[in-house]
């Protein structure tokens, strides 16, 4: 505790506040002394004690004089604490709380929690060291009083010049955050044309390329997204532009719904678009006015709601007497389906797979039990035996 000197707690130039904890108690080596209740504050240079009764009763240790750090688990009845060990007391030493202590190290006691973060944080300034940055004449270790040449960050053009070095290092962050942009930018083209080359190799060499490593290039060439995605921007924001957006779904939906069995939730699409599309996102007004034009174009795919109100997206050549018929002969085989037990056998979505179920039994062909256990799905013995 003789390392400790008193202050007025006020920040210096170049000096800034890390984190505060309040409801703290100082310990003297195992020794419980007077200061049981205070706001601890950790800055760039020192740690601050202050009074939380008290504001007048204020001490600080530089961190200078800490040798290192450890944690201490809380126990039965027992806060968690911070053992921070010291270097021995300078013979120039400012007056403090103790003039002399035969402890050299103090326990931070954290009643009201917060131990974690303050001593990762403290470990962080330990590291960084950045007091040693800092000239030594605007170096604050004590409550002196006014001084010859010493300038102390207090009334307003002290606040005036801690704002202008805040905007400074703000501006400079802001600079160095967009030239890494633009170098991405930069860079995005290139990767465009890398994924249309492996996608124009894996077509070439299909018989040569195993599964695992063709869903693998396929999980890269979606990571890389759409070249050219279309943004209202460029097509401004009527019916044009959600021509052209339709046009550019169906080229990218394609592939994914023939992998799925020709059928997609709306809900997948948009997060499928979204994910390939990167920084130009589309909402979900945008996305279904996109849809609903896909068949008035003639396009590959069509939009179809459900008589739930559920929204898909399917290809066009996808038949529903087959879609029903498969659905008869998975609830054949089984007996009885629930819609999580036929999307698993499946490998669709549960929602889906629901309204699969739902169509064929509208068409006659399945029929249902809802009790308590849920809803299952039989095949309807009416229409399928004489």
């Amino acid at each position: 505790m003789d390392r400790f000197v008193w202050t007025s707690g006020l920040l210096e130039i170049n000096e800034t506040l890390v984190i505060q904890q309040r409801g703290v108690r100082i310990y003297d080596g195992e020794e419980k002394i007077k200061f049981d209740a205070g706001t601890l504050l950790l800055s760039t240079h020192r740690l601050i004690w202050r009074d939380q009764k008290n504001h007048e009763c204020c001490m600080a240790i530089p961190l200078s004089q800490i040798v290192f750090i450890e944690e201490q688990a809380a126990g039965i009845g027992k806060s968690a604490k911070i053992v921070v060990h010291l270097h021995p007391a300078p013979l120039n030493k400012e007056p403090g709380p103790f003039q002399s202590s035969k402890n050299s190290y103090i326990k931070l006691s954290f009643k009201e929690h917060g131990q974690i973060e303050f001593y990762r944080r403290l470990s962080e300034e330990m590291t960084q060291r950045r007091w040693e940055n800092m000239p030594v004449s605007q170096s604050l270790q004590t409550n002196r009083g006014p001084q010859p040449g010493r300038i102390r960050a207090v009334g307003i053009v002290g606040i005036e010049r801690k704002l202008e070095e805040k905007r400074k290092e703000t501006d400079k962050n802001i600079s160095e955050a967009f030239e890494d942009l633009s170098k991405l930018m930069v860079k995005a083209k290139e990767m465009v044309e890398l994924s249309k080359s492996i996608a124009n190799k894996i077509k070439d060499k299909q018989g040569d390329i195993t599964e695992d490593e063709t869903i693998r290039f396929k999980s890269y060439l979606l990571s890389m997204g759409i070249a050219n995605p279309v943004t209202r921007e460029t097509y401004g924001s009527g019916t044009q532009y959600h021509m052209q957006l339709a046009k550019q779904l169906a080229g990218i939906l394609q592939a994914p719904l023939e992998e799925r069995g020709g059928i997609m939730s709306l809900t997948e699409v948009y997060c499928l678009v979204n994910r390939a599309r990167g920084m130009e996102l589309l909402s979900p007004e945008d996305l279904v006015n996109a849809c609903k034009m896909l068949e008035a174009l003639k396009l590959p795919l069509r939009l179809r709601v459900f008589d739930s109100g559920v929204m898909v997206i399917e290809l066009q050549s996808h038949k529903e007497e087959e879609m029903v018929a498969s659905a008869l002969e998975t609830v054949s085989e089984k007996g009885s389906l629930t819609s999580e037990e036929f999307a698993k056998l499946v490998g669709m979505s549960v929602l889906l797979a629901k309204e699969r179920l739902l169509l064929a039994e509208k068409m006659g062909h399945l029929c249902r039990d809802d009790s308590v256990e849920g809803l299952r799905f039989y095949p309807n013995l009416f229409m399928t035996q004489s």
